[in-house]
């Protein structure tokens, strides 16, 4: 659908360069902001539509080329998210330059259509806070989009993964740019889609392959279809949300949505259960608890996949949606709450799954559920949270995907291996993968001066702000995530580059596997990502410059207000001690000491965290049992109740057939001696009916 979008958008987009340049789209209202000016907002529009085309075309094309283009499709998926973030960059320059009052713009492209007094138009809206999910995603999956053709270069299907790679990239951007939830919607089902496809891509085996290959294949089709069906769940939510939203303003465009929820148009009921609704959305997406079972097995997946999906698209959308909503957040301290316990409780189920885990790429799945969960934590904290969940949110994407593509780097040297237990001491052997991996380590460890440091621990200190228990329980929970942080994103690093080699005891038809660095495809983007990572958050955090960036959408907070219930040098002392601790933690039981080829018996809790603390097991007994049940019950109603009725009738009326088909003799006199019975039963009944 997005995909039917993004092209119907293309043919269109001369005219709408035309009515750009006449001032003939004007800005709309912007939530509590005051709107720029129609010829920079319809200007930028026009490139903010080229931004969304130029992967969809892509991904169009490469669709619809087939197998003639398998020698250079790859290269057309490359340029296509090359332009898209020349694009984005150069609409993030033009706004800059903008005054920050000028700085949030609508246009409208077209009417989609009108029910009642219903009308829904697709429009863009370009404001800080979109255009820094835009720089993001197209700048990280340009990067990704560079390693992959390294990575796919030996795939029989490379030309298509390079289609969907395009059409997710294009479907995060129809949702960060729309200006209303239904087109965010259509965005959202096209990542939706374009994560099913990928990670189920390598979803079939040649028929002579060996078992072990067409049971993978099968397994990844699997977890294709697991997270497409949780996700579903979740966009029950969302629909759920605009249907509350249109009882009760009339719309589903941010600019009456939220406007009408700030002004205390909408009860705090309503908005309570809008926002709650939001909330589901957001845990299918982002992988938040009850809904993060997917995340492990989206693994399933090519690496570069999971680089995309983890720091740039797919479970970033929920934190997105929740700080779009701000508004209706803040007219339901209830579903706020609601937000932020959900995100401390995930930040801490993925750290601890994360700490049992021997699969390197499920580590960092883990990984991602918890730092999500950070930012769904800060963004429940309400106005002095929003700013810091989306500067974790872009501090974040870097250093993850340096750390998935790093991962990926090691899979393509060790034969597409993922057990951490199998690796060890190669930083002799990838030095360049090494140390780059090493930089995304400690940013994600909040070691200062990286970015994680500056983005990470301003959540962390803005849980400690409150009234009551909430801030000790909350900021607690945050400081404990902290420390386990650092000990299982260490345990991964040093399990990997340090220690003794165990790779050496694993064969292959060679009779060992021989670990050598990645070629400069691979390694250019994990270079560049690295400096983003060493110096993004330092850079941002100067003179409050992100915050202050975002503050056209969520408002100015003045900090000075909002004083933690610990001195702020005593919580950041706390977070450093127990990274400390994490990282010493790590260091002594999986570089100091010999680590076993294979995982040992533990105890229950490891054992709990090996298997996603029993998620499958739960979902299995609370919705798939008790669905199969009903479909057993209804099955056996059908086949005894309803299929016994019909044939029940066919039967008599069978019967009866045969039974009168036995009158039909053929013979006269038979016929008249029916005529005279019938005659004499007339007169008897004309006889009795005297009497």
């Amino acid at each position: 659908m997005t995909l039917m979008t993004a092209m119907s958008t293309a043919a269109g987009a001369p005219a709408l360069a035309a009515g750009a340049a006449a001032g003939a789209l004007p800005a709309a209202e912007g939530s509590g902001s005051v709107v720029g000016a129609a010829a920079p907002a319809t200007g930028l529009a026009a490139l903010a539509w080229l931004l969304i085309a130029a992967p969809a075309a892509g991904a169009a094309i490469l669709l619809l080329a087939g197998r003639r283009s398998d020698a250079w499709g790859h290269w057309l998926g490359l340029a296509a998210s090359l332009v898209s973030a020349c694009l984005g960059v150069g609409i993030l320059a033009q706004v800059l330059g903008l005054p920050a009052s000028e700085r949030v713009m609508e246009a409208d492209l077209w009417r989609w259509f009108s029910s009642g007094d219903l009308t829904v138009d697709v429009g863009l809206r370009i404001d800080p806070l979109s255009l820094t999910f835009v720089v993001l995603v197209t700048f990280v999956g340009f990067l990704i989009h560079l390693y992959s053709v390294a990575y796919m270069s030996h795939d029989r299907d490379r030309r298509r993964f390079f289609a969907y790679l395009n059409l997710f990239v294009a479907a995060m951007l129809t949702l960060v740019l729309g200006d209303s939830y239904l087109v965010l919607f259509v965005g959202w089902e096209g990542v939706g889609l374009a994560s099913y496809l990928l990670i189920g891509f390598w979803n079939t085996a040649e028929a002579d392959a060996p078992r072990s290959e067409r049971e993978k294949s099968v397994d990844n089709a699997t977890a294709a279809k697991k997270a497409f069906l949780m996700n579903r769940v979740g966009d029950m939510g969302l629909l759920a949300a605009m249907m509350a939203m249109v009882a009760q303003t009339g719309s589903v465009a941010f600019d009456a949505v939220l406007p009408a929820a700030a002004s205390g148009q909408v009860s705090t009921g309503w908005l309570t259960a809008i926002g709650l609704a939001l909330l589901v959305a957001a845990c299918g997406k982002s992988a938040q608890f009850p809904l993060q079972a997917w995340l492990g097995d989206a693994m399933a997946g090519p690496t570069p996949v999971s680089a995309l999906i983890h720091a740039a698209t797919m479970v970033t959308a929920g934190v997105y949606l929740m700080v779009r909503s701000g508004a209706i957040l803040e007219g339901a301290p209830a579903a706020a709450l609601a937000v932020a316990v959900i995100g401390a409780i995930t930040l801490l189920l993925g750290a601890i799954i994360g700490s049992a885990k021997d699969d390197m790429k499920k580590v960092l799945a883990a990984s991602t559920m918890s730092q999500i969960g950070y930012m769904m934590l800060g963004a429940g904290l309400g106005p002095i949270g929003y700013a810091f969940a989306i500067f974790h949110l872009l501090t974040h994407g870097f250093f993850k995907a340096q750390l998935f593509l790093g991962a990926g780097s090691v899979m393509h040297a060790m034969g597409d291996q993922v057990d951490m237990r199998r690796f060890g001491a190669l930083r002799t052997a990838m030095t360049i993968t090494w140390i780059t991996m090493g930089i995304g380590w400690l940013a994600i460890l909040g070691v200062p001066p990286l970015s994680g440091f500056w983005s990470k621990d301003k959540i962390i200190e803005a849980a400690f702000i409150g009234h009551g228990a909430q801030p000790w329980i909350l900021g607690g929970v945050a400081l404990l995530g902290a420390g386990l942080t650092a000990f299982y994103m260490s345990r991964l690093f040093f399990m990997i580059f340090h220690g003794t080699a165990r790779w050496t005891t694993q064969d292959d038809p060679q009779g060992a596997v021989h670990p050598h660095e990645s070629s400069p495809l691979m390694t250019a983007p994990l270079i560049i990502l690295s400096v983003f990572s060493l110096g993004l958050g330092g850079l941002l955090s100067a003179g409050d410059a992100f915050a202050i960036w975002l503050e056209p959408v969520t408002g100015h907070v003045d900090h000075t207000h909002h004083v933690p219930v610990l001195p702020v040098p005593v919580i950041m002392g706390a977070t450093l001690a127990l990274v400390v601790v994490g990282v010493a933690a790590a260091w002594l039981l999986y570089a100091r000491r010999a680590v076993p080829t294979t995982a040992p018996p533990a105890g229950a809790l490891v054992e709990a965290a090996r298997r996603d603390m029993y998620q499958d097991a739960i979902n299995e007994t609370l919705a798939m049992r008790p669905g199969q049940a009903l479909v057993t019950a209804t099955r056996a109603t059908e086949s005894h109740v309803v299929d016994g009725a019909v044939e029940g009738v066919a039967i008599g009326t069978t019967a009866a057939g045969r039974l009168v088909r036995r009158t039909e003799s053929g013979y006269v006199r038979s016929y008249a001696g029916y005529m005279l019975a019938g005659t004499v039963l007339a007169l008897i009944a004309v006889v009795a009916s005297r009497f």
